[in-house]
């Protein structure tokens, strides 16, 4: 990366998010943008960092993730005041919004409800948009092609629910299998780009997005340094693409693709990578 970068960080102002940005606070070179939903929250996060750390640079946009128009504006406006996006952190998130199944002692003689698609639409389409606009502006970034720089690095916020089931919250999950899924099929469509791609899949990190925090007092709890030490391998290792860092504990643990299930799949699969057809 170039000694001066611009980072922005989706749903920056709690949980993982605020644990990201923090990660990056006290770099002189590096302009921090938060983007999330909430204002006052937003403003009242960047108050008590500047508070902490009186020489950050830092600024928080609002911004509806689920919303096109609202994050092509915010990426827009910070490539216009910085020049250039180098690392991008989709990482904003809900909790399991609604359910798929019947309601216990409802009556099954009336008309189906529409799904609850909130947790879709944040989790999964906020992160395709995010990964779009991101793709877009770090093209346009003017850094000379070398071996130990890049034109942007993309970290999607995925979870360890999008590896195993998780039957609790089945939307949930199945965003973040989704996102999963794209950062491994985009790793290397975006070589070309001189892009790179990858996934954080935290186990349990005790934040705001749960319902209750009594939920955390029965799990085993992975601390945010792991958050940490998980950016720093995917931030300076760069030659980490298409991966899924799978956090759970102390460790960090690269979790592979599932291995074909026979010769013929795993030839029609790697003729779809070399024809860029899917």
């Amino acid at each position: 990366m170039a000694s001066k970068r611009s980072v922005v960080v989706t749903g920056g102002a709690s949980g993982i998010g605020l644990g990201i940005t923090k990660h990056f606070i006290q770099d002189p070179n590096t302009q921090i943008t938060i983007l999330d939903i909430n204002p006052k929250t937003g403003a009242e996060t960047i108050e008590k960092l500047l508070a902490e750390f009186p020489s950050a640079r830092i600024s928080f946009e609002e911004c509806d993730v689920s919303s096109w128009e609202s994050q092509a504006s915010a990426f827009e406006k910070i490539f216009e005041q910085q020049g250039q996006i180098d690392i991008v952190f989709a990482n904003a998130g809900i909790t399991e919004c609604g359910s798929l199944l019947p309601l216990k002692g409802g009556d099954l003689s009336t008309r189906p409800s529409k799904p609850n698609l909130a947790t879709v639409n944040v989790n999964f389409v906020g992160v395709i948009y995010s990964v779009q606009l991101a793709i877009h502006y770090m093209a346009r970034n003017k850094l000379a092609p070398s071996e130990d720089s890049s034109n942007g690095l993309i970290v999607c916020t995925a979870s360890n629910a999008g590896l195993y089931p998780l039957p609790i919250a089945p939307l949930y999950a199945a965003t973040k299998h989704g996102v999963i899924g794209l950062v491994r099929s985009l790793g290397r469509s975006l070589l070309p780009e001189n892009i790179r791609i990858n996934a954080l899949a935290p186990a349990v990190v005790e934040t705001n997005i749960a319902s209750n925090k009594d939920l955390f007092q029965s799990m085993v709890i992975t601390p945010m340094s792991t958050v940490t030490k998980a950016v720093t391998q995917l931030v300076d290792d760069i030659t980490l693409t298409g991966k899924v860092a799978e956090l759970h504990g102390g460790s960090v643990t690269f979790a592979e693709p599932p291995a074909y299930v026979d010769e013929d799949t795993g030839r029609n699969i790697e003729t779809f990578w070399n024809l860029g057809i899917a």
